[in-house]
C-alpha cells in the first residue's frame, strides 16, 4: 500500500557574534579545551546572565528575510535536563513566547523541467544558548568535557511536517543554509557545528491521522540528511508492516553503515519543566528597533533572481545559480558591470568559477577540471580571479581576439596566478587569433585542396563534412583561426 512520509526540520543555526550569548566569553572555534567558559557560562554561584544585543539583531533579520512576526515582547526559560556537558543543569531558552513565529521559505525541489516549486512553513525560531561538548576519543576510556561551546548563541529554527521527501527536505537545509548566510548571521560551517539540523520523520497512510515521529539528530551535511531520513522511512514501514508500533524516540544516524539507531526515548515538552528564567527580563523589541534593521538587510535572493531576470535577460536557472550565495552574485554584477556582457559572465561564472571553486564537491555529471589544475587547487572556495579580469577576458572574447576555447587555457593561468595581467597571458600563450582575412582564405584554399572526398561529400548533402572541413583548418592554424570567420569563407568557397 501507498505511504505518505512526512518530514518536519529543527535546525541549529550559531550566530555570527564575537561573544557568547549571556557572557563575554569567545566563541572563536578551535581553541583548547575549557580556555574559553567564564563563571557565567558554567552557571557558579552568584553570576547573572545578561543577554548578547547583537544575538537579538540576528534573529530579528532572520525574521524579516522570512516574512516572520518579531514578537514585541518575548522571555527566555530554563529548560531543565541533567547532561554531563550541560555545567548549569538547564539551558536558557525560549517556549512559551519566542522571538520569531511564523514565515516561511520557498524552495526549488530538483532541477530542468522536472523542478517542482514549494513553500515550507516555518513555526517558529528562537534564541538559546549552546551546551558544551563530551569527548570520547583519545580519553582511555574515559569521557573528556569542554565547555568552550557553552553559552554559544543559536537560533533554533522549527519547520511544519510540510515536507514529503528527503529530497524536499534536503532542499529547505540548502535554501535555509544559504540564507542564513546570505544575511550575514551565521557561517553556515557544518564541519565546524555551526549549522546541525535534526529531522522528525514519520509516515502514514495518505490522509489518514499523523504517525508516531522519531527524530534524527545532528545531521552535518545534506548527503548524510538524505541517507538517514530514506533509511528512517524505509524502516518505519517496515516495522508498521510486521504488526510492530512505532515509538517515539530520539536516533542517531551511523554514516558507515547508513542506519538510524536509536539513542534513548523522546522526550517532550513536559519533561523538560520549563519556568522563566528569574535572572532575565523580557525582551522587548521595538517597532524602531525593527525598522533599522530592516534598513540593514542586503537585497534578498528571491528579490535579486527577479531582478537579474529582468535587468540583465537570464533565464531562471542562471539567475537562482548565480544568487545561491551573496558574493557570487556581487562577483557577477561586478563582472557584468565591467564588460556589459551579462549572459556571456553568467555562463562563465556558472560553468567555469564555479567549477574552479568547488573541485571535489561537484556533480558527477560536470567535466573534470584539466589534469594541470585538477592537483591541489590553491584556494578551494575563493573567486581567485577578480572579477575584473573576468571582465577583460570575456572582452578579448567579444573582441575577436581570442576563442572561446583560448579563453578557457588563459583562465586556467589567471586562476593559478591571479596577479597576473589577462593581454600578458594571451601574449606569452600564443592565444591570439589570426583574424587577417587573406592569411584565412589562403589557408581554407589549402584545406578545400587537401580534402576533395569531404568536398564531394558535402556537395552531395553530407552536412557532416562540412563540420569536418571546418576541423581541419582550425588544426591547420592551431585552433587560432577565428572559427566564425573559417565557416563563412569555407560557405562562401563551396557555394553554401
Amino acid at each position: 500500500m501507498n505511504w505518505e512520509v512526512v518530514i518536519g526540520l529543527e535546525t541549529h543555526a550559531q550566530l555570527q557574534t564575537k561573544s557568547k550569548i549571556f557572557s563575554g566569553s569567545s566563541i572563536a572555534f578551535g581553541a583548547e579545551p575549557n580556555v574559553q567558559a567564564s563563571a557565567v557560562d558554567i552557571a557558579l554561584p552568584g553570576v547573572l546572565p545578561v543577554l548578547n544585543h547583537e544575538a537579538v539583531v540576528c534573529a530579528i533579520k532572520f525574521g524579516l528575510a522570512v516574512g516572520a512576526q518579531i514578537a514585541p515582547r518575548s522571555i527566555f526559560a530554563r529548560k531543565n535536563y541533567f547532561y554531563p556537558d550541560l555545567p548549569k543543569g538547564y539551558q536558557i531558552s525560549q517556549f512559551e513566547i519566542p522571538v520569531v513565529s511564523g514565515g516561511g521559505l520557498a524552495i526549488t525541489v530538483g532541477s530542468g523541467d522536472a523542478a517542482t516549486e514549494k513553500f515550507v512553513h516555518l513555526t517558529r525560531a528562537h534564541l538559546e544558548e549552546d551546551a558544551g561538548k563530551s569527548l570520547h576519543e583519545d580519553f582511555h576510556g574515559r569521557t573528556g568535557i569542554d565547555l568552550n561551546r557553552a553559552g554559544t548563541p543559536l537560533l533554533e529554527i522549527v519547520t511544519e511536517p510540510d515536507m514529503r521527501s528527503s529530497a524536499e527536505a534536503v532542499a529547505y537545509a540548502k535554501a535555509l543554509h544559504a540564507l542564513v548566510q546570505w544575511i550575514g548571521i551565521c557561517d553556515g560551517n557544518m564541519q565546524e557545528g555551526s549549522f546541525r539540523c535534526d529531522a522528525n520523520v514519520s509516515v502514514r497512510r495518505p490522509g489518514g491521522p499523523l504517525g508516531t515521529r522519531r527524530e534524527i539528530k545532528n545531521l552535518n551535511s545534506f548527503r548524510f540528511m538524505q541517507q538517514a531520513i530514506d533509511f528512517e522511512v524505509q524502516w518505519q514501514i517496515n516495522e508498521i508492516t510486521e504488526g510492530r508500533a512505532i515509538r517515539q524516540a530520539t536516533v542517531l544516524f551511523d554514516p558507515d553503515s547508513g542506519e538510524t539507531r536509536s539513542m534513548r526515548s523522546k522526550e517532550d515538552a513536559h519533561d523538560y519543566r520549563y519556568f522563566p528564567d528569574p535572572d532575565l527580563l523580557p525582551l522587548e523589541i521595538t517597532p524602531d528597533w525593527i525598522a533599522q534593521v530592516k534598513s540593514e538587510l542586503p537585497e534578498l535572493p528571491q528579490a535579486m533572481q527577479a531582478r537579474f531576470q529582468a535587468a540583465y535577460g537570464l533565464s531562471a536557472y542562471d539567475a537562482a545559480t548565480l544568487t545561491a550565495s551573496r558574493d557570487m552574485a556581487k562577483y557577477f554584477e561586478a563582472a557584468t558591470q565591467a564588460c556589459k556582457q551579462p549572459k556571456l559572465v553568467a555562463n562563465w561564472v556558472i560553468n567555469e568559477v564555479r567549477r574552479f571553486m568547488y573541485e571535489g564537491a561537484r556533480d558527477e555529471q560536470e567535466e573534470p577540471l584539466p589534469s594541470e589544475v585538477r592537483d591541489g587547487i590553491p584556494g578551494r572556495d575563493v573567486i581567485r580571479i577578480p572579477a575584473e579580469k573576468l571582465a577583460e577576458l570575456i572582452t578579448r572574447i567579444t573582441d575577436a581576439t581570442i576563442s572561446n576555447a583560448g579563453a578557457k587555457k588563459a583562465f586556467i593561468e589567471l586562476w593559478t596566478g591571479p596577479e597576473q595581467k589577462v593581454d600578458e597571458v594571451i601574449e606569452r600563450m600564443g592565444l591570439k587569433q589570426i583574424t587577417d582575412t587573406g592569411a584565412i582564405e589562403a589557408l581554407v584554399d589549402d584545406v578545400l585542396a587537401a580534402n576533395q572526398k569531404s568536398v564531394e561529400e558535402y556537395r552531395a548533402g553530407k552536412e557532416k563534412a562540412f563540420n569536418a572541413l571546418v576541423g581541419q583548418a582550425m588544426k591547420a592554424t592551431k585552433g587560432k583561426a577565428n572559427p566564425q570567420q573559417v565557416t563563412d569563407l569555407l560557405k562562401k568557397k563551396l557555394g553554401a
